[in-house]
């Protein structure tokens, strides 16, 4: 069963889609796959800027590419400006410090078709029900409890003033682990990775309306929705929230893309 995991506290960052950037690549290992899995995750967020890569071997090793492999890749990032390497003591790649995840969620938005989001929306919406289907027949209550405490906890600290309020792109990474998490409980290890891959393809997208307190607390709210599903062991509920959410959610995408063309 996969086990939930935390967010890096530091970076605000979701363990669970970290991990999947350094999974190995098998024998596809090519510099130009290696260059993409990156490049990707850093205009996503998931790597932040000014953040250490790690070293070229361990990359290698975790990647399962030759470390030529990855020296070629880290030179594609560096033409495209997305790294910097730096010699001597303290040294290594980092993800450079201007780079604008936001910009490239607003021009990927911008350049998406309307047939093309909502193709994606589908396919989000089959992975995650899928996996929010078996979480509901699987999971242990104290496992819902505590996702649930968590969402709950965040959303209110805010709200109260005892924290200040999240940067969109802090609050998309811990929604994005908390949905993680939640679809894990299903313990469907397949369903579960192909998951976190297209959660990580919408997430930059959600982001862009994540800059309003209230659509952070409508967001918020829709997954304590599924929350709740999944604790009541709704198996055909949380189908059906989800499947409003989405269409929720589509909709403001489409409202968002519209304004941003209209600039």
């Amino acid at each position: 069963m996969p086990t939930p995991q935390r967010t890096n506290p530091e970076a605000g960052v979701p363990s669970r889609l970290r991990n999947a950037v350094f999974r190995s690549v098998a024998d596809q290992g090519k510099a130009a796959l290696v260059e993409r899995r990156l490049s990707v995750a850093i205009n996503r967020g998931v790597l932040q800027a000014g953040e250490r890569l790690p070293p070229e071997s361990e990359l290698a090793k975790s990647l399962g590419v030759s470390p030529v492999t990855v020296r070629e890749a880290l030179v594609l990032l560096r033409q495209r400006g997305l790294v910097t390497t730096k010699r001597g003591r303290g040294g290594g790649s980092f993800v450079t410090a201007g780079a604008d995840p936001a910009s490239h969620a607003a021009a990927e938005l911008a350049s998406i078709s309307r047939t093309a989001l909502r193709d994606l929306a589908a396919h989000y919406f089959a992975v995650t029900a899928g996996c929010l289907e078996l979480a509901a027949s699987r999971a242990a209550p104290s496992e819902v409890d505590a996702i649930r405490a968590r969402l709950t906890a965040f959303g209110d600290a805010a709200i109260s003033g005892r924290q200040a309020q999240p940067t969109p792109a802090l609050w998309r990474h811990v929604a994005d682990d908390i949905v993680v998490e939640l679809c894990a409980l299903g313990q469907s290890v397949r369903l579960t990775k192909e998951q976190m891959r297209v959660q990580s393809e919408l997430s930059p997208l959600l982001g862009l309306l994540a800059g309003d307190d209230a659509e952070r607390e409508a967001q918020r709210g829709e997954i304590l929705g599924l929350v709740d599903d999944v604790a009541r062991g709704d198996t055909a509920g949380a189908r059906e929230t989800l499947r409003a959410t989405v269409s929720d959610v589509v909709e403001r995408l489409e409202a968002k893309r519209r304004s941003l063309l209209e600039r």
